[in-house]
């Protein structure tokens, strides 16, 4: 099957990027186009949750949207976070986020290898006595980390920090598009909330992440690139393989 035309669940990159040396290596049409955003709840929508920030003693982070989400409606709820709280984040990178609303050296920050089971083992017995507050998204309150939790003694309660819109997809041609990427669950979500009666057919979908593939699979559809893997650490890696193997 000829590829010309790729369809990427994600803003325009602002400067060149490996999509790029794809476009002209292998005379691709490439576009780009936001499946959903991401934005803070208010301060009306989560006091609903009838949820006291100041009840907890830990809070948890799984992304950098929840971060800025909870600083922005303790600012709003004028909550003072005190100084013992201690933060608890998948990875590096989500704990050194923390920085933009916290002194670092001031703060107990703890992080995992970027696995959601790992933010378990920077708890373990050191810090089990402390109460948890999970930092979700609207739509997955109850997630996989909730659910990690509840298998535990920990004392915890999860919220929701930010919620998910769905962007207007319907003039989107799909049928045009020989392959189409998805980064996140809830790119697949908004092409079923746009497109009810899709019908993968020919369309080769990509995927980048374990809990991507398995939303895919999940929705009936079938993930046919796979990323990351040894040899494919990253979707543009990933398509330029399977580009190779598709103009041979």
């Amino acid at each position: 099957m000829k590829i010309s035309n790729i369809l990427i669940s994600q803003p325009a990159p602002q400067n060149s990027s490996p999509y790029t040396e794809l476009q002209s290596k292998y005379k691709v049409n490439i576009d780009f186009m936001p499946f959903f955003k991401v934005e803070p709840l208010s301060a009306k929508e989560f006091r609903a949750q009838k949820i006291n920030i100041l009840d907890f003693t830990a809070i948890v982070f799984t992304a950098k949207t929840t971060i800025d989400a909870f600083f922005k409606l303790c600012e709003e709820l004028r909550i003072t976070v005190p100084e013992t709280m201690k933060y608890f984040c998948n990875s590096e990178a989500t704990a050194v986020y923390l920085q933009k609303h916290i002194v670092f050296r001031k703060r107990k920050i703890f992080y995992g290898n970027g696995t959601t089971a790992s933010i378990l083992d920077t708890i373990g017995s050191k810090h089990k006595d402390e109460k948890f507050l999970i930092a979700a998204t609207a739509d997955n309150v109850k997630g996989d980390l909730h659910k990690m939790f509840s298998k535990t003694k920990y004392k915890f309660e999860s919220a929701a920090f930010v919620k998910i819109i769905y962007s207007d997809l319907k003039e989107i041609e799909m049928d045009k598009y020989q392959i189409a990427v998805f980064y996140s669950p809830s790119d697949v979500k908004s092409l079923q909330e746009n497109f009810p009666e899709f019908e993968q057919k020919e369309l080769q979908i990509a995927t980048f992440g374990p809990a991507v593939a398995k939303a895919v699979s999940a929705a009936g559809l079938t993930a046919n690139i796979t990323a990351p893997t040894p040899e494919a650490p990253s979707i543009a890696k990933a398509l330029m393989l399977h580009l190779q193997k598709e103009t041979k």
